[in-house]
């Protein structure tokens, strides 16, 4: 098991700053705090935007509709 150990400063408005390193590991910008024991630990939550972000710029979903409505037409009008 990695660790990764990192001091953070609470701001005056209980602010903290997530390293860039620990950022890219949760890969949200969603976390659930979770104190156990007086134990602090940060869970990502999923975000479902980011997890559809690629197909955000249309293209993959464009391709996909296209091949889509094209094997459609081939079922349905093909030669007996």
């Amino acid at each position: 098991m990695n660790v990764f150990e990192k001091t953070a400063k609470i701001s005056s408005k209980g602010r903290i700053t997530l390293p860039k390193h620990v950022r890219d590991l949760l890969q949200s910008d969603f976390v659930r705090l979770v104190i156990e024991d007086g134990i602090v630990r940060i869970e990502a939550i999923p975000d479902l935007a980011g997890c559809l972000s690629g197909y955000a710029r249309g293209a993959p979903v464009e391709n996909e509709r296209a091949e889509a409505w094209e094997a459609e037409l081939r079922e349905r009008y093909q030669s007996d």
